[in-house]
């Protein structure tokens, strides 16, 4: 595996990103990393969706042209982005002219192969999703239908549209969900697959009368219409590499494209995406790899349930985008819903990055200067801490490589507490000239920062920089292969927060 292609949803730029929005793009962001780390062409695409009524009227309410809004926001979700240390390599935009041509090409390709077709709709619309809600889908309150996601009513829409012959693809999608492991975790397939099986597809509606929804592309045979928003939105993970424009590189990335979504557009990147890109003769992604919410006082995070906690007071509390990084990812969860709350955030923050990992940083480098002078020679290594690092670094590699960050945390951590409490048992500053005990310790240190790097890259290579070692690939490195640390700095990574 050279060479990988890993994206975030691209979100709609209406309000600032929040921590849901974090949540994603960090794993993604570590994931990155981790391969990069590795040796591999990666290719990292986060980006915003620009198009669709929901952003026109947001445009209508502030008095400005669309275009100039979704400008400032792009800029404003790049600022957050730097500010959490998010290393994309492009950040697409549904407005980027090369976007539009491809959506304007999809809908002519699909169309002459008669996968659309023009019918008259009516249903019930939740402008928040710029999604249609069949009966069965939306929830019921006051005997009025209501957004089940964004708890608003629904408003009835009736109007001419185009249609993509979704419900021919019932039995490839089924077949392709029962038969392959793209969806991970597997229940998010299970989920899926269940309700095809259960419901069928319905022909979707993927063009809006443009005297509603005027803000989006053009369809490219009847300028009365723009495409849907969402269709719009899902072309972007084949645009943003070359779709239709340069074949070589497209190729190149699309054949281990990883998609990284939360649950709640789950049915779009399935049912729909898999769908379409049966249909344009394009390959299924590799990897959809699903996660389950963060909640806050029993609700998901979002604006919607007025409970959303801004980035910029995640950074504010733990310094630094590396705390942030490192508690998201410390409580990552791909199958079940995470209930979150400052004390949760502040005790993992004390406890982990603080008293454990950090702690342990400063003790060493602490104890080398005052007992070397900063200048730790190669010694022989202590066999049951070589195994220790060993099966530290097995393990780590195994989540890694299947996704599960959080979990390769926690095994790194293991092997830190180790540490730690190998100085309690050998009392290095006890002793006259600790050479090999030093020697030993700072290996365990180096091997967990080298893990734990794709996680907190800011405060990695600081260790790194102040204990004489580079960050590389940690399943290439040998233990005992420093031949002599050069410590010139004890630095204090992390300074606990009060817990409220």
């Amino acid at each position: 595996m050279d060479t990988i292609y890993i994206t975030t949803p691209i979100y709609y730029p209406n309000a600032p990103p929040h921590i849901g929005h974090a949540y994603t793009t960090i794993y993604a962001d570590v994931l990155a990393r981790y391969h990069r780390l590795r040796g591999r062409n990666v290719f990292f695409m986060t980006g915003n969706d620009e198009h669709g009524l929901k952003l026109q009227k947001a445009a209508e309410e502030k008095g400005v042209d669309p275009k100039v809004l979704v400008d400032e926001m792009a800029e404003v979700y790049k600022k957050y982005w730097r500010l959490l240390d998010i290393s994309y390599d492009h950040f697409i935009r549904t407005t980027d002219p090369k976007h539009v041509e491809v959506v304007k090409k999809a809908v002519s390709i699909l169309y002459e192969k008669g996968l659309i077709y023009r019918s008259r709709y009516s249903g019930w619309y939740c402008v928040s999703c710029e999604k249609f809600y069949s009966e069965g889908e939306y929830i019921v309150k006051d005997d009025k239908p209501y957004c089940p996601i964004h708890d608003k009513p629904l408003e009835w829409i009736e109007e001419d549209t185009y249609y993509f012959k979704l419900s021919v693809f019932k039995d490839y999608l089924i077949k392709l969900l029962s038969d392959s492991d793209i969806v991970y975790p597997r229940q998010y397939a299970i989920e899926i697959l269940n309700r095809v099986k259960e419901e069928g597809l319905r022909d979707v509606s993927i063009a809006r009368p443009s005297d509603r929804v005027w803000w989006g592309v053009e369809f490219p045979f009847d300028k009365n219409y723009t495409v849907y928003v969402w269709f719009d939105a899902l072309l972007n993970y084949v645009s943003g590499i070359g779709y239709l424009d340069d074949n070589e590189r497209f190729n190149k990335y699309w054949s281990n494209v990883h998609h990284v979504i939360g649950k709640d557009i789950l049915w779009f990147h399935t049912a729909i995406w898999f769908s379409v890109l049966k249909a344009l003769d394009i390959p299924p992604p590799k990897k959809l790899l699903v996660h389950a919410f963060l909640i806050s006082r029993g609700l998901k995070i979002g604006k919607s349930s007025g409970n959303v906690i801004a980035i910029e007071d995640l950074i504010e509390r733990y310094q630094d985008s590396d705390g942030v990084r490192y508690i998201l990812m410390r409580v990552f969860n791909m199958d079940k819903d995470v209930e979150v709350s400052t004390q949760l955030f502040d005790s993992i923050y004390n406890s982990e990055l603080a008293d454990t990992y950090g702690n342990l940083v400063r003790r060493l480098g602490v104890l080398a200067k005052k007992k070397l002078n900063g200048i730790v020679y190669k010694r022989s290594l202590n066999d049951e801490l070589v195994k220790v690092i060993d099966d530290t670094r097995e393990k780590y590699l195994e989540y890694m490589e299947n996704y599960e960050v959080a979990q390769a945390i926690n095994t790194v951590m293991d092997l830190v507490r180790e540490a730690n409490a190998y100085i309690n048992k050998v009392k290095p500053w006890e002793k006259k000239s600790p050479d090999k005990d030093l020697y030993n310790l700072l290996e365990a240190l180096r091997f967990a920062t080298l893990m734990l790097y794709p996680i907190i890259p800011k405060a990695t290579r600081k260790v790194a920089d102040s204990f004489g070692f580079k960050i590389e690939d940690p399943e290439k490195s040998s233990i005992g292969s420093i031949e002599r640390y050069n410590i010139i700095d004890a630095p204090i990574l992390f300074r606990k927060v009060r817990i409220q």
